[in-house]
């Protein structure tokens, strides 16, 4: 496979899935120029306060939600079946008038709305008109951007907002006037205008830019080539090639399915050409793809927000999440090895691949903005400062080479497409924000917590349990970023409240709101890569859910032992890790049925509970993992031994 292959391959996909996204226009003309200088300008206001800081917390987060509905309504339609999407028809232009004018207001008087005293100041009339033409321009972005799984869900909350307080025993509250209402939504930070509404307009934003200026400077095409010029040649090596690929890319782009979409539109079909099934390539993608929103350094961007809610620095989060991603990865690199195998797969033919070293030698530089993120963010930066100059040092990187070098037509684009890149993760945490207003204003969410703990008997393991399906079925359909705040809440507290350590309640939620991404009925980044494979989607979700076994497991054990989130002693840690990786290698030998030959349900199920009790921080149940997985090893060797000398001797009587 030549090098040249792969040369325009992120902005050729970037531009079919533009004109194949039935939800989105494609604007041409004045009027697509209008909007792309709209969002060049959103770009340039976040780089603004990058470089000179940010703005009073009401205007700063009102402007970065307000850019983004004007880009919402100018290019999501709202519907399937709206036109051909290349103009701006009447109606959403009175949705754009009404959201400036909204957004607006709360923009130039953001300083006397802070300053005021909430509550007890009351609002005019034209401020509670103005809190609902905001809610409603609110709630159908997040119709066409999101989809109708988080407006129903904000919708039951405002309905339990206004009518709570006729509901009676515990679940009731007291009541509260429309006015009270908007002013905690939308005239207070403890709404719309919170903390995961801000850390977007800040830390993400830049983020999620930085991941476009990387991605049209070619970027994304070096991380494509490396990983096929190191994995190719394996065993499995486009499978391998995803998993790689997708965790690097996932990690940055904040979004379990996009990114399904774009490394898989290339992954999927070359694990098809090397003999996989459709179904299976397309779930190797899926979790690839998902498991880069628990990676570090990023996390998808949802690292700053957990950091954000925990109080905590940065870092702190980031290297706690390090060995339970590594172990995700791990489970899943052996099935795809495994099956491969199996299969008697071979890797791509050497004249398929592109030249390692030279790839490398034209793209290493491309791994320096990554270096300085986490140079910065070790060194006490805030995010958005590392942000800032990731994005500034990927301009002097890709200028070094000819080739990679970005004209102005290129920043431009990278300045257009990263603002618009940016609309689904700011109206998640702008609508999650008004469902977390609801929670603190009305109680539910101490009065969740409590149901949690009365239905557990106080009980940890049965509360885990609670949550876990809590977090996974709230998270379906929703960004991984929404599905964790809305969570926040409602079911954290009631973990801590049985002894579970802050750190460790935050990613166990977020571990399972990410997995909504690839658990069946709405497996949406299964479903996604089942789109590109051919395959059947819930097929494809359920082998998904089999290649990501790992990650339904592990939360359980940081919960349990904290050395896996590199808490404690040195020596408890290693041997922690130690022992996890071997446990992981046996549950994804258990899983994928083979180990050094085909494994009977019998070996299957004694290897995956003795696998578990290695992954579980004791002695003892090490000892008893260790003797499991030696005792299938040497049986599988020894009968895997006699069937080869039984095979030979029949064949010299032959």
């Amino acid at each position: 496979m030549q090098e040249n292959n792969y040369a325009d391959w992120n902005e050729t996909q970037q531009e079919d899935s533009a004109e194949t996204n039935v939800k989105s226009r494609v604007l041409k003309g004045t009027v697509g120029k209008i909007i792309s200088v709209v969002a060049i300008c959103m770009s340039i206001f976040h780089l603004y306060t990058g470089l000179f800081g940010i703005f009073e917390s009401i205007l700063q987060r009102s402007a970065h939600l307000g850019f983004a509905l004007i880009l919402v309504f100018a290019i999501y339609k709202p519907g399937k079946k709206a036109g051909k999407g290349k103009t701006i028809p009447w109606y959403d232009w009175i949705l754009i008038i009404l959201s400036f004018i909204s957004y607006s207001y709360f923009i130039f008087n953001g300083q006397e709305i802070q300053s005021r005293m909430s509550y007890i100041e009351q609002l005019t009339g034209f401020e509670i008109i103005l809190g609902f033409v905001a809610m409603f321009t609110l709630m159908e972005a997040t119709r066409r951007v999101i989809g109708n799984t988080l407006v129903i869900l904000a919708i039951l909350f405002l309905v339990y907002g206004f009518w709570g307080h006729l509901i009676s025993g515990g679940l009731g509250h007291r009541e509260f006037t429309p006015m009270w209402i908007m002013d905690h939504l939308f005239f207070t930070v403890s709404g719309v205008f919170g903390t995961a509404l801000g850390i977007s307009a800040t830390f993400i934003f830049l983020f999620i830019l930085f991941g476009k200026f990387l991605e049209v400077s070619g970027a994304g095409n070096f991380f494509i080539d490396i990983s096929v010029a190191g994995m190719g040649k394996n065993r499995g090596g486009p499978a391998k090639t995803a998993v790689v690929a997708s965790s690097v890319l996932g990690t940055i782009s904040g979004s379990a399915v996009a990114n399904t979409a774009t490394t898989g539109a290339f992954t999927i079909p070359l694990m098809k050409k090397t003999g996989y099934r459709k179904h299976f390539a397309g779930a190797v993608e899926a979790v690839s793809s998902t498991g880069g929103q628990l990676m570090p350094p990023i996390m998808g961007a949802s690292a700053f927000i957990i950091a954000a809610y925990l109080g905590v620095p940065y870092m702190e989060l980031a290297v706690a999440a390090i060995i339970p991603s590594l172990l995700y990865y791990v489970s899943l690199f052996i099935q795809v090895d495994l099956r491969a195998r199996r299969n008697g797969m071979k890797g791509l033919k050497k004249e398929e691949l592109p030249n390692f070293w030279s790839v490398f030698k034209k793209g290493f530089l491309f791994l320096i903005p990554l270096v300085i993120i986490v140079v910065f963010l070790v060194g006490g930066s805030s995010p958005m400062k590392a942000g800032l100059y990731a994005i500034i040092s990927t301009i002097l990187v890709a200028a070094v080479q000819p080739t990679t070098r970005l004209s102005w037509k290129q920043i431009i684009k990278a300045l257009d497409i990263g603002a618009k890149a940016s609309l689904e993760t700011a109206i998640a945490c702008a609508v999650a924000g008004l469902i977390v207003g609801m929670i603190s204003l009305t109680g539910i969410g101490l009065k969740f917590s409590s149901l949690i703990i009365d239905f557990s008997g106080g009980v940890l393991i049965i509360a885990l349990l609670f949550t876990m399906i809590a977090s996974i079925i709230l998270g379906m359909g929703l960004p991984t970023v929404a599905a964790y705040i809305v969570q926040v809440p409602l079911t954290i507290p009631a973990l801590v409240d049985l002894g579970v350590t802050p750190i460790s309640a935050h990613l166990f939620v977020f571990y399972f709101a990410a997995l909504s991404n690839i658990t069946p009925p709405v497996s949406l980044a299964a479903f996604a890569a089942a789109g590109i494979a051919g395959s059947e989607p819930m097929k494809t979700g359920l082998t998904a859910v089999r290649m990501g076994i790992a990650a339904y497991i592990v939360p359980y054990l940081f919960v349990y032992g904290e050395q896996l989130l590199l808490i404690g002693d040195i020596s408890e840690i290693v041997l922690s890790v130690l022992t996890a990786i071997i446990g992981v290698i046996g549950i994804a030998c258990a899983s994928e049925g083979w180990m050094l030959r085909h494994t009977f349900w019998y070996e299957r199920v004694t290897l995956f509970a003795g696998s578990l009790t290695m992954v579980i921080p004791e002695i003892y149940t090490d000892i008893i993992g260790v003797v499991t997985l030696v005792g299938i090893y040497l049986l599988q060797k020894h009968s895997k031994k006699t069937l080869l000398e039984k095979t030979t001797e029949e064949a010299k009587e032959m």
